[in-house]
C-alpha cells in the first residue's frame, strides 16, 4: 500500500484536502505522556531533595527566608525580579492600579469620547507620585525627543535616535546624578526599568509616525503618543503594545456592561492568585535561584537534579511572567483593549523559531499541489518531541539506548513575513531588513540585528550577548533544515522510503536536539556563562550526549562555558 493509501487509512482525505497530522498507535502515544509527565515529576523531586540537602549551606550564604504563605517551609528570595516587583506591587504600584481601574470604569461609563485623555492624565499623575517630578520629567524629555525625530519620517534616523537615547541609561556620570534624586537604590531602579520600557513605546509610536502619511496625521499626534507612554498599566515593566493596535483600540467605542467586566475581573483575580501561589511554592519546595549561585551544589548534582533544576527554573520564570504581565493584562481587558497574549508555557517549546514567533499552537495548513499535505500541516508539540527532548536533556547517553524515536511528522514550513501567526512586531527590524523574502545573506543579518538588538536592550552583558548568539544560530539551523526539505527531490526521497509514522518518529530526533539546545540558551539567560558551561559539561560533554554524534567539539571553543 502506497503513502497515500496510508494516509487515507489513517483518517486524511486524499485530493487536495488539508487531514489531520498521522497518528501513532494510542499505546504508543500514552507511553509518551506517561513518559513526559513521570520524567517532570521525578525531575522536580530531585530537585527539592538537593535543595534540602544544602539548606543549611545555603541559608548560611544567601539568608533564606522564613515561609509566609507556606509556614514550616523556607523561601529562596535570590530572584530580584520576583522579589523586587512583588515588594513595589504590595506598597504601591499595585494601589495605583487599582486607581487607574476605577477611572477608567468610571470614564466608560460617563465620558466614553475622553476615556483616553482620562487614563493619560492618571499616568502622567501616578508617574510623577512614584517616579517624583525629576523622573516624570526625564520620560517626557525622552517622548519629546523621539517625537521630534519622527518629524524627518526616517525609520533609520528614529532607530539611531532610540539607541542614543537607551544609551544613555549606562553612562555612569548619568547613572550617579539620577541615583541622587532618590533615597533607595529600588527607586532608582523602578526609574530605570520603567526608562527601558518605555523607550520601546517610544519606538513603536515613531517608526508607525515614519510609515504613516500626511492624511493620518491627527491620529498620530502628540497627545496620542502621550496616551500611549503613559498608559499606566503596562508603564514599568510592559508587556509591549504596538502604537497602532493601542490607537484602534483605544477609539473603539463599545458597549459598557459593568456586569461582564465585573466577572472577567473576578475569574482574572483568581487566575492570577492561582498563579501567584504556584510560583511561590515553587521557590518554597526548590532553592532554584540559590542553587544557581552556588557553583559546588550544581557540579555534584545528579543528572536528573540538573535537570530538574533547568526545568524548574524556566517554568518558574514562566510562572512569574504569568503573573507580571497577567495584571495589566487583566486591565487592558477591563479598558476594552484586547491584550497581548500571555507567555506560552515552555513545555510546549521545542523549536526556537516557534518561541520567537510567539507560536504555542499552530492550526495554519499550508497545501501545494504534488506534495502530501501531511508535509505542510503545522501542529502543536506533541508528547513525543517533548518527551525526547526531556529525557534527552536529563538522561544523556541512555538516549540511544532506550528512548522511543517518535515527533511530528516531517514538516515543510513557508516562512513568510506576512503569516498572520508571526509576530506584530517584527516588522520593526527583522522585515525592514529583508527578512526571510530576502537572500540566505540577507536573512542571516536581518536576524543577527534583531537579536543583537534583545541582547542590547536587556544591558548588553556577555552572558546576553552568547544567549542572542545561540538563539540566532538556532533559527538559523532551523530554517536551513526547512530550506534544504523544501527541495523537490529531498521531498520525492522522504515520501519515497518514510511512511508518514516513521517521519514522526525520525523528527523526534532533530525536535529533541531544538529541545535541548532551547533549554540551555535559556539557561544561559536566566543564570548567566557559569550556569551554561556548568549544564554543558555536565550533560553534554560528561554525559557523552547522542547530540556529539552530529555536532563538532571544535565549532564551541570560544564560548565561555566550554571547559
Amino acid at each position: 500500500m502506497g503513502c497515500n493509501s496510508e494516509w487515507e487509512a489513517a483518517g486524511g482525505v486524499s485530493g487536495g484536502a488539508a487531514p489531520g497530522p498521522m497518528l501513532l498507535p494510542r499505546w504508543e502515544m500514552r507511553l509518551y505522556g506517561l513518559l513526559a509527565v513521570g520524567s517532570h515529576l521525578y525531575g522536580f523531586y530531585e530537585a527539592h531533595q538537593v535543595s534540602q540537602k544544602y539548606e543549611a549551606v545555603l541559608d548560611r550564604r544567601f539568608g533564606l527566608e522564613p515561609g509566609t504563605l507556606f509556614r514550616g517551609l523556607k523561601k529562596d528570595p535570590i530572584d530580584f525580579e520576583w522579589s523586587y516587583w512583588i515588594e513595589w506591587g504590595k506598597e504601591r504600584i499595585l494601589w495605583l492600579l487599582a486607581g487607574h481601574l476605577l477611572v477608567s470604569q468610571v470614564s466608560r461609563l460617563l465620558v466614553e469620547k475622553y476615556k483616553p485623555w482620562c487614563l493619560m492624565v492618571y499616568g502622567m499623575a501616578a508617574c510623577w507620585l512614584l517616579l517624583g517630578i525629576k523622573g516624570f520629567a526625564v520620560i517626557l524629555l525622552h517622548a519629546v525627543i523621539s517625537f521630534a525625530v519622527a518629524q524627518f519620517r526616517l525609520s533609520l534616523l528614529t532607530w539611531l535616535s532610540s539607541l542614543i537615547l537607551l544609551s544613555t541609561l549606562r553612562i555612569p556620570a548619568v547613572e550617579e546624578a539620577k541615583r541622587k534624586w532618590y533615597d533607595t537604590e529600588n527607586e532608582y531602579y523602578l526609574l530605570l526599568f520603567t526608562l527601558s520600557v518605555r523607550g520601546l513605546f517610544c519606538t513603536s509610536f515613531s517608526l508607525e509616525y515614519c510609515w504613516h502619511g500626511p492624511a493620518q496625521k491627527s491620529s498620530h499626534s502628540f497627545l496620542w503618543m502621550l496616551a500611549y507612554v503613559f498608559y499606566y498599566p503596562t508603564f514599568h515593566n510592559g508587556p509591549l503594545m504596538n502604537f497602532d493596535e493601542f490607537s484602534k483600540q483605544m477609539r473603539r467605542q463599545e458597549t459598557f456592561s459593568l456586569k461582564t467586566n465585573l466577572g472577567i475581573l473576578i475569574v482574572g483575580i483568581i487566575r492570577i492568585i492561582f498563579w501567584w501561589c504556584l510560583a511561590e511554592l515553587m521557590i518554597h519546595l526548590m532553592y532554584i535561584h540559590a542553587l544557581y549561585s552556588s557553583v559546588p551544589p550544581l557540579e555534584a548534582a545528579s543528572y536528573w537534579a540538573l535537570g530538574g533544576l533547568a526545568l524548574a527554573q524556566v517554568l518558574f520564570f514562566y510562572v512569574k511572567y504569568l503573573v507580571l504581565y497577567g495584571i495589566p493584562a487583566l486591565l487592558l481587558q477591563m479598558d476594552g483593549l484586547k491584550p497581548p497574549p500571555l507567555p506560552c508555557c515552555v513545555s510546549l517549546m521545542h523549536s526556537f523559531t516557534k518561541m520567537w514567533r510567539g507560536e504555542c499552537v499552530c492550526d495554519k495548513m499550508y497545501t501545494k499541489v504534488g506534495l502530501y499535505p501531511a508535509l505542510y500541516k503545522l501542529s502543536r508539540a506533541s508528547p513525543e518531541v517533548l518527551t525526547l527532548g526531556y529525557i534527552a536533556f536529563w538522561s544523556a547517553g541512555l538516549l540511544s539506548a532506550v528512548v522511543p524515536l517518535s515527533s511530528h511528522c516531517l514538516k515543510i514550513v513557508r516562512d513568510d513575513d506576512k503569516k498572520t501567526n508571526s509576530s506584530k512586531d517584527d516588522r520593526y527590524i527583522y522585515v525592514p531588513m529583508g527578512g526571510s523574502q530576502s537572500s540566505p545573506l540577507g536573512m542571516l543579518f536581518s536576524t543577527g540585528l534583531t537579536f543583537a538588538f534583545v541582547s542590547y536592550w536587556h544591558g548588553g552583558q556577555s552572558y546576553l550577548w552568547y544567549w542572542g548568539v545561540l538563539n540566532w544560530l538556532g533559527v538559523i539551523v532551523e530554517n536551513g533544515i526547512k530550506r534544504i526539505l523544501s527541495i523537490s527531490l529531498i521531498q520525492d526521497l522522504i515520501e519515497r522510503f518514510f511512511f508518514p509514522r516513521i517521519r514522526r518518529r525520525l523528527h523526534a530526533v532533530l525536535a529533541s536536539v531544538s529541545t535541548s539546545m532551547l533549554i540551555l540558551s535559556n539557561l544561559i539567560f536566566l543564570g548567566g556563562n557559569h550556569v551554561g558551561k556548568i549544564y554543558w559539561n555536565r550533560i553534554f560533554m560528561e554525559g557523552k550526549f547522542i547530540f556529539m554524534c552530529f555536532l563538532d567539539n571544535r565549532a564551541f571553543p570560544v564560548l565561555p562555558w566550554v571547559g
